[in-house]
């Protein structure tokens, strides 16, 4: 199967900074959207370190004799392999660069949510820590395929808040796993296998805050290019409010 990409990023209407940050590498099937956080445009920093860190893994990955920055776990597939991998090694130099002694000062306790999709062949991995999200479009509807590593996603699971108080929620922000939050990092992956015509989208909540998914659905349905997709998502997201940065990454399968 071949694939195309495209992706943006956005300011937003209400920020100041874009902490928000995105990786294509074509070449190697990845999309990756960041969301950094932290103060003194410390989530800049910790989102500019995880693309560094993840485009120069998955430079070193496809190399027989490389060495790689953390142990392959061969009860898993290399997709999840290389998704888990490229993640851990981004939250080791996120946290070393966070050091109270590291050369760029004031940035400790800076941190970044990850998502990143890797397609190959037939089959999509979706590899996250955080609320940003990652879809499957196929045939007009979008299916989840993360789930989020937030407080209000934490009380949902557990059955006790009804539909109003989950409406209400007055902390949806609070995410509890992050890159940059603890030394060692777990890493989620949920694998897809693509038929033609799917489009994989991943996103920050820049994004899914401001847009339904029903509507987001419709935008990618409507549009056949890609880059003017992923355009209209966030001029969507920006009349809705743009309360924060937005950045969307879209891979289609070859129909």
């Amino acid at each position: 199967m071949g694939f195309e990409f495209a992706g943006a990023t956005d300011i937003g209407r209400k920020r100041d900074h874009n902490e928000d940050a995105l990786l294509l590498l074509s070449e190697h099937n990845v999309a990756v959207v960041w969301d950094g956080m932290g103060g003194h445009e410390a989530g800049e920093v910790a989102s500019g370190i995880g693309v560094e860190t993840v485009r120069r893994f998955f430079e070193i990955a496809g190399d027989p004799d490389a060495t790689w920055p953390f142990r392959y776990d061969r009860t898993k597939d290399e997709g999840t392999n290389l998704l888990v991998v490229a993640a851990q090694w981004a939250n080791q130099r996120i946290r070393e660069a966070a050091d109270p002694g590291a050369a760029v000062p004031g940035k400790r306790g800076m941190g970044t949510t990850f998502v990143g999709c890797l397609v190959r062949e037939k089959k999509a991995w979706f590899g996250w820590v955080g609320d940003s999200r990652g879809y499957v479009w196929r045939r007009g509807e979008l299916h989840p395929a993360t789930s989020d590593h937030s407080l209000l996603n934490a009380l949902i699971k557990t059955g006790r808040l009804s539909e109003e108080e989950i409406a209400n929620f007055q902390h949806k922000n609070v995410i509890t796993r992050a890159l940059g939050m603890a030394d060692q990092t777990e890493v989620d992956v949920a694998a897809f296998d693509l038929e033609p015509g799917d489009v994989c989208l991943v996103c920050c909540d820049g994004l899914t805050g401001m847009v339904s998914e029903e509507r987001s659905a419709e935008i990618v349905a409507q549009d056949a290019d890609l880059d003017g997709a992923c355009r209209k998502l966030i001029e969507e997201a920006n009349e809705n409010g743009g309360a924060d940065n937005i950045t969307v990454a879209l891979v289609r399968v070859a129909a």
